[in-house]
């Protein structure tokens, strides 16, 4: 593992997304509330997989995290493979659906080197995933090569123009003094794993152009309205008064576009 997927790796390993925020008490009862939260929080997350249209096919997660929506798809009868750059997530999900009596083939893996065949699913879902890779263009070349012709990837990657960029920015670069820091820094030093990256919608189109029709949307997210808790790595009293005055009707009225969250689905 070179220099740089072993940070993304150290960083995840820490503690798999969302597990400090969301899993609390007996294992079973946590799980179901990580669900119910995740859900309430991202509601479009059930719209865009498409769960229910998954039975009898062969789906492929990437970055399967405390297993949520590997769930759902275990549940809806998906054929279904799981992988992910950590032990300890693949740990939490194997654990989940055996709480729930359900299956899935789950090993660790590395989204820029898949170990299966060409053409082997039907869909290939990774929520939140691939920019985290350092070489988050090879990922995607691999997503296309596994899937058999007339398949879809449903990937959400992050947006370049986001609300959280802008706050982030704000916080690290203009409070900072460093007012020429650019948002590609800013998302690589202080949004999650180290090299994180964000794109516009125009870079996105570049990165799945091999694909034979491609679908993007942007959504605000509890983040960028700053709604909930803004993930692992920040916290203090400048977000929690920055929560109690935050203009959230005025964002979601002029500046419905500028969310985190890019929701791609491609068209092998």
């Amino acid at each position: 593992m070179d220099a740089a997927k072993q940070k993304v790796h150290e960083f995840w390993d820490e503690a798999s997304c969302g597990e400090h925020l969301y899993l609390s008490g007996s294992e079973k009862a946590s799980y179901i509330e990580q669900r119910r939260i995740r859900y309430e929080l991202e509601p479009y997350i059930i719209e865009f997989a498409g769960f229910k249209t998954a039975c009898d096919l062969d789906v492929l997660e990437i970055g399967v995290g405390l297993g949520a929506d590997h769930q759902r798809f275990a549940e809806a009868g998906a054929r279904l493979h799981g992988i992910d750059l950590t032990q300890r997530a693949i740990d939490y999900t194997k654990k989940r659906l055996e709480l729930f009596d359900l299956r899935s083939d789950l090993q660790i893996g590395d989204a820029e080197d898949l170990v299966f065949g060409n053409e082997a699913f039907d869909v290939v879902y990774s929520w939140g995933v691939l920019h985290h890779s350092p070489n988050t263009q090879k990922a995607i070349q691999e997503v296309h090569r596994v899937l058999r012709s007339g398949g879809v990837a449903k990937i959400m990657i992050y947006h370049k123009w986001s609300f959280v960029g802008f706050m982030l920015w704000a916080r690290y670069a203009l409070l900072g003094l460093r007012p020429f820091t650019s948002l590609r820094d800013i998302y690589a030093r202080h949004l999650e794993s180290p090299g994180t990256k964000a794109y516009s919608v125009e870079e996105a189109r570049r990165l799945f152009q091999q694909f034979r029709s491609v679908d993007i949307r942007t959504v605000l997210t509890h983040g960028d309205l700053l709604s909930s808790q803004a993930g692992q790595r920040h916290n203090g009293l400048l977000l929690e008064v920055a929560r109690k005055v935050y203009p959230r009707w005025l964002v979601k009225r002029l500046f419905p576009r500028n969310g985190l969250f890019m929701l791609i689905t491609a068209t092998k």
